[in-house]
């Protein structure tokens, strides 16, 4: 029997790190179904690609990613992730580590992004994405230089 988007979800594990996974393999792999099962089907979901539109609901979630999808696979690596995480919710920011082809040959771009996770009655899902836009040259983290601001 073929999953369902929420069953594909479902069966990647119990945690917000769990569904994060599930949802960069399906990138990797071009596979809107299980990207799809990793997104809650609330419809005031959102999704914010690099220099792109507000992207609100599932219907329209889902057609960007089909869209993009139609050009292959995306090849992306999550690295560098903070995480902020309570009792029902989780904030993951990631470095998307993106390879690009260019007339030069594979190229690697940087974007910064943002995760929001709910627990749902379905489990934990993907509520939010939003991605920074991206550049050819890796971003530095500055730990050092934290700031209180009141």
């Amino acid at each position: 029997m073929p999953k369902t988007p929420l069953r594909a979800a479902a069966a990647v594990g119990g945690t917000a790190d769990d569904v994060e996974a599930a949802f960069y393999e399906a990138l990797q792999r071009g596979d809107i179904d299980a990207l799809m099962g990793c997104w809650s089907d609330d419809d005031e979901v959102f999704c914010v690609h690099p220099g792109g539109p507000r992207l609100v609901g599932p219907v329209a979630i889902r057609a960007a990613f089909e869209q993009m999808f139609g050009h292959g696979a995306i090849h992306v690596r999550p690295a560098r992730v903070r995480k902020v995480e309570s009792l029902a919710s989780a904030v993951h920011n990631v470095l998307e580590r993106i390879e690009v082809l260019t007339a030069e040959g594979p190229q690697h771009a940087f974007v910064l992004a943002t995760n929001v996770y709910h627990k749902t009655a379905q489990g934990w899902r993907l509520v939010a994405h939003h991605a920074s836009p991206g550049s050819a040259r890796e971003p530095d983290e500055d730990d050092t230089a934290r700031q209180t601001l009141h």
